[in-house]
């Protein structure tokens, strides 16, 4: 430092007050500082220069009030630096957390709709390619129109699937519910249902294939079944319709019991169709259903049609038509000779005559295997008429049956 004279204590506290500076080198007129790192320094008589180096004596003389504040702004700037890196850890893990737990509840969500009691969900495009486009078509019946088809994964099973028609847009839970309870059924006599699909506005239902097409294909064919098959398939038809009404959680009425709705597989055995699927229809459809559709009018009692409940006695005397017509092999429907259900009875009269003249041989002419069982074709003529004049509250002929199927002791009879 040059200029005018100063003394060594104006040195030392310019010296002082300079936070770089380490030490001051006075000459009795001019003071010099000098930074750290201090170096070449040397002692001789013949120098007329005095060292002034600054020691700290405690922590406030070796900290200047520009450093104290430099310290107190990193310390700050930490702090908020530390505390906002914290804050946004905080925030980034909540949010990873609300994440997780809504990933997991739409997760369980899709799996407890996917997986109702065993059925798979499947997609719209999984079914359309297992159809080949919906090309391969079984037949139309009361609920839409069947499929056939054959899934990737498993390439030699066939299935049937079904595409209902006009289900209610907005019916997503009642159809899912629906679904449920159809999945919860077990029986022999029951068409498995083994998944379904529930997108936009397909509503579709994937069942085991049947391969020996209907009962009705069956019975009104060129030939006539065994007696003894047609027994075994009458009592299979009446043990799914006692589980439906009086097994299953949830009671269920079918509501269009017929031959079309009885499927065979391979071994012959009946196994209910169409079962728990009367609610998923619009209102209309359901009872357009009831009373536009051929083949369906003949298996109702006529005074259904001006009830607005609905209770198990529908099928059973639908059942008890279906039993009429097993005997015979005779349909309730073809036999009539008019368009109007009052005219459709003319099979049952006919049996009923039959059966009042003691003439019942006459329901099974040129059929020899069930002319050698007239006592079994009587009781289940008898079963048969009972499940229909029994449950029909202006047909009084005969009394009403206690058991509405057939009885299971009638079982162990010698067909």
């Amino acid at each position: 430092m040059t200029g005018p004279e100063i003394d060594i204590d104006t040195c030392k506290e310019f010296c002082l007050r300079d936070c770089f500076c380490a030490a001051a080198i006075y000459n009795g007129k001019s003071c010099w500082k000098k930074k750290y790192p201090l170096s070449n320094g040397r002692q001789s008589p013949d120098l007329n220069k005095t060292a002034l180096i600054k020691v700290p004596r405690n922590n406030e003389t070796s900290l200047c009030p520009k450093s104290k504040d430099q310290s107190t702004l990193v310390l700050v700037g930490s702090l908020l630096l530390g505390s906002s890196v914290f804050l946004n850890f905080l925030l980034l893990i909540t949010i990873s957390v609300a994440l997780f737990f809504l990933y997991r509840k739409k997760l369980l969500s899709l799996e407890s709709s996917s997986s109702l009691h065993g059925l798979r969900k499947y997609t719209y495009k999984e079914l359309e390619e297992a159809t080949g486009g919906f090309k391969k078509q079984l037949g139309r019946r009361s609920f839409g129109t069947v499929y056939k088809g054959v899934l990737p994964s498993i390439p030699k099973r066939f299935i049937a699937i079904k595409r209902l028609d006009k289900v209610e847009k907005e019916g997503e839970k009642e159809f899912t519910t629906e679904v449920s309870t159809i999945g919860k059924t077990h029986h022999k006599n029951l068409v498995i249902l083994l998944g379904y699909c529930d997108e936009g506005n397909n509503r579709l239902l994937v069942y085991e294939y049947m391969s020996n097409d209907s009962l009705a294909s069956l019975l009104f064919g060129i030939s006539r079944p065994h007696w003894n098959q047609r027994v075994k398939i009458a009592f299979g038809i009446a043990r799914g319709l006692t589980y439906l009404h009086e097994e299953c959680s949830s009671q269920i009425i079918h509501c269009d019991v017929k031959p079309q709705n009885i499927l065979l597989d391979e071994y012959l055995t009946p196994k209910i169709s169409d079962f728990g699927l009367a609610k998923l229809l619009l209102s209309e459809q359901s009872r357009a259903a009831r009373t536009h559709i051929r083949g369906t009018i003949g298996y109702f009692a006529p005074e259904w049609f001006r009830k607005a409940s609905i209770t198990v006695k529908v099928d059973v005397y639908s059942f008890g038509v279906m039993l009429l017509e097993i005997i015979c092999c005779m349909s309730s429907v073809g036999f009539a000779m008019g368009d109007h259900y009052e005219e459709e009875e003319a099979l049952i009269d006919w049996v009923y005559d039959c059966y009042s003249k003691r003439k019942l041989n006459e329901l099974v002419e040129n059929d020899e295997e069930a002319m050698n069982h007239m006592k079994s074709v009587e009781r289940l003529v008898m079963e048969g008429l009972l499940n229909i004049l029994g449950n029909s509250s202006s047909n009084n002929h005969l009394p009403h049956s206690g058991n509405i199927f057939l009885l299971q002791a009638w079982l162990s009879f010698e067909c």
